[in-house]
């Protein structure tokens, strides 16, 4: 049996509002991960620099959970622009050397993607688990 029209767009709206619910407000930071970079030291995954160009993540302390989340994806969500990207996790940003509760701290790559300027230093987002 075919559904309406009517009940599809239902159905679609439950899909959005359900992934939406899942997504974590932050404030989005610029972060440097190669040596030199604004990051400082190698990162708390792996003890090594990562590559700007790639997209890349931090996350703070509670998020980073005491690095569960190394290596894994999460999605980033930018609320100016409404673009989303996969973004590794590689660092924590750590909230005992002040770093704030909120931070997804990301590469220049990450923001290129969302259309985000670099300048500006701190934007708005909602993140996930992907």
């Amino acid at each position: 049996m075919a559904m309406s029209p009517k009940l599809a767009a239902l159905a679609v709206l439950v899909m959005l509002l359900r992934a939406s619910a899942d997504e974590t407000p932050a404030v989005m930071t610029l972060n440097g991960f190669q040596r030199g970079g604004s990051g400082g030291g190698p990162s708390e995954c792996d003890g090594k620099y990562h590559d700007d160009r790639l997209m890349l993540a931090a996350l703070s302390t509670g998020w980073y959970a005491r690095g569960a989340r190394c290596f894994r994806k999460i999605r980033i969500t930018s609320t100016q622009t409404g673009r989303a990207v996969l973004a590794q996790v590689v660092d924590e940003c750590d909230t005992r050397r002040g770093c704030r509760d909120n931070i997804v701290d990301t590469s220049k790559a990450v923001w290129a993607a969302l259309g985000l300027d670099t300048n500006v230093g701190e934007v708005p987002v909602t993140w996930s688990d992907a």
